[in-house]
């Protein structure tokens, strides 16, 4: 039954290179499909509802924040006095990790994705795409709960506020600071070779400017519900009101010039249908089967690597939750107190592989795909899902994790 999760996956990958209109005008049938080969079989053939709808509210959940992060950016209109030079955009990647860990990684990403486009908008290319996801959407958001789901789900199992904050600063440093360091070589090198041939002054050009503000009252309303638990879908409905707030109360004069639709959330919405559906089994398997896996003796490098390569295919929340499960059956420690006491670098290694090894897909993490398809909406030439595995998450994303495992996890 994981076979349809690998069916789904092996087309998102390579339906779009063999015929680009063919999965734009297929893709929904295809999503909910697949998926619902899942559902029925979870449905009528193990009876395992309790599943079904605990994966269901997972979703609804999921599809509420990044939807409601999408349209409340998309109601501000950020104007920024910078031509894009190498340097510019270092520093702009670097406040935006910084902001990822106050509004989270999506609303980071929905929030600076276009500012970064209309920036570079002369020599924009694929990896200006990539290191936002890697920087912006992923890595960045690894200090606070707030950051990435699966922190948050972390502190909602009992994990202190600022525990995180308190040991992960180091390896953000090392991993956005490396991410950085790979991204100026790169933005030096294309920056030389587009003002040898446009012959552009380097001078910054545009102004400064900052439109819908109201919407950051929005924004706020959001973020504050995320930390509503009970009565169930509250929180969802908190959040889609403060997006519909906006929408209707948001000038359209912005939403122009954010070129704003919502074709790139539908589109995320749909083939994530198919992918929460779809991971149920794999899910299911790696809960009964991870503390077999890393026995007893497991060090914190396996936690980092096994956590890692798990979240970059699979959602990275419930992939982190399995594993801090299978931490507690290794060292035979119910408390979180205790756990965190006693294995830190293992409770640490497991949420820096979650949140790292997210970005090493399009599928890692939720706002890489809506960065993607935004970015397909500016006409910009993103790499396809193995593109962007090949020529991104080999060569630069990789050395990245081994430093980081090589300096904090590997004893």
């Amino acid at each position: 039954m994981i076979l349809p999760f690998v069916l789904l996956l092996g087309i998102i990958a390579i339906a779009p290179l063999i015929s680009a209109r063919w999965w734009a005008r297929h893709h929904v049938a295809i999503s909910f499909g697949i998926g619902s080969i899942a559902l029925v079989y979870y449905l009528l053939i193990l009876r395992d509802t309790a599943q079904v709808w605990h994966v269901a509210r997972d979703y609804i959940s999921f599809v509420s924040l990044i939807a409601s992060l999408f349209i409340v950016s998309g109601g501000l209109h950020i104007s920024i006095k910078w031509q894009g030079t190498p340097l510019q955009n270092v520093i702009f990647l670097f406040l935006g990790a910084l902001i990822a860990n106050v509004i989270g990684t999506t609303g980071a990403a929905m929030l600076l994705i276009r500012p970064w486009i209309r920036m570079n908008e002369h020599r924009v290319t694929a990896y200006h795409v990539v290191f936002f996801i890697f920087i912006v959407a992923n890595a960045g958001g690894c200090l606070t709960p707030i950051g990435d789901p699966p922190l948050f789900l972390g502190y909602l199992r009992g994990v202190p506020f600022w525990w995180i904050t308190l040991h992960a600063w180091p390896v953000w440093l090392c991993g956005v600071g490396t991410l950085l360091v790979m991204f100026y070589v790169l933005d030096l090198i294309n920056f030389r070779k587009f003002s040898l041939s446009a012959h552009e002054p380097e001078t910054p050009t545009g102004s400064w400017g900052f439109q819908g503000a109201a919407n950051l009252f929005f924004l706020g309303i959001i973020l504050a519900a995320v930390f509503i638990e009970q009565p169930p879908f509250l929180r969802e409905i908190i959040m889609l009101a403060a997006a519909a707030g906006s929408y209707f109360t948001t000038k359209k004069s912005v939403h122009e010039a954010n070129d704003f639709n919502f074709h790139p959330i539908k589109e995320v919405a749909v083939l994530f249908f198919g992918i929460f559906a779809t991971m149920m089994p794999a899910l299911g398997w790696l809960n009964a089967n991870a503390r077999t896996l890393l026995g007893a003796d497991a060090g914190p490098g396996i936690f980092f690597w096994s956590t890692g390569c798990l979240s970059g295919v699979l959602d990275n929340a419930p992939t982190y939750l399995g594993f801090l499960t299978a931490l507690s059956g290794v060292t035979s420690l119910e408390d979180i107190g205790q756990l965190l006491a006693r294995n830190a670098s293992h409770v640490l290694a497991i949420s820096m592989g979650a949140v790292f090894f997210g970005a090493a897909t399009y599928i890692g993490n939720g706002p890489n795909f809506l960065v993607k398809a935004i970015a397909d909406q500016h006409r910009i030439n993103a790499p396809t899902f193995f593109g962007y595995i090949f020529k991104f998450t080999m060569p630069f994303l990789l050395p990245m994790l081994l430093l980081v495992w090589l300096l904090f996890f590997r004893a």
